[in-house]
């Protein structure tokens, strides 16, 4: 049985800003196996300047990530898409166990296969300290609530 996760290729502006909704979901879930189940079993990233390659390597890699990046929460945007691809930008905020708050701006490239699994995932992410009083993402931890502003609203 093939996996599958829709919305699939060829995009529309409305079926690429739902995957790109879907993905912000299930990154702010935080669960890596369950973020894992949208990529390739063989899917490829560069994350910053780390490679990865598969399924597991994800899995660990969001492990990783989320044991660091404390009170993660996530907004991303539809930046452009075309038949099988998408690019977004996104902006995240999270503090270490210091305390010390930051907001990490970046920007993705997604390749998908005929089935809606992502094959290819590259990323360039910039981190900015900020102070816990510049913080602008309040929700409890978990999906962006409905009605919360994006990113343009919010001049990020």
């Amino acid at each position: 049985m093939t996996d599958s996760r829709p919305p699939i290729p060829p995009f529309t502006a409305e079926t690429a800003a739902q995957k790109v909704r879907l993905a912000e979901d299930g990154w702010n879930s935080k669960d890596p196996a369950k973020v894992a189940l949208a990529y390739t079993p063989d899917s490829r990233w560069r994350n910053r300047s780390e490679f990865l390659q598969g399924r597991e390597a994800i899995v660990q890699f969001l492990q990783r990530k989320w044991a660091r990046e404390l009170d993660y929460r996530l907004i991303k945007e539809l930046w452009a898409f075309t038949d099988n691809r998408i690019a977004v930008r996104f902006a995240y905020e999270w503090h270490d166990d210091a305390g010390h708050w930051f907001r990490s701006y970046g920007n993705e490239n997604w390749a998908f296969d005929d089935n809606g699994l992502m094959r290819l995932r590259i990323a360039s992410i910039n981190d900015l300290p900020i102070s816990e009083s510049q913080r602008l993402y309040h929700w409890p931890a978990g999906r962006r609530p409905e009605g919360h502003q994006g990113l343009s609203e919010l001049d990020l």
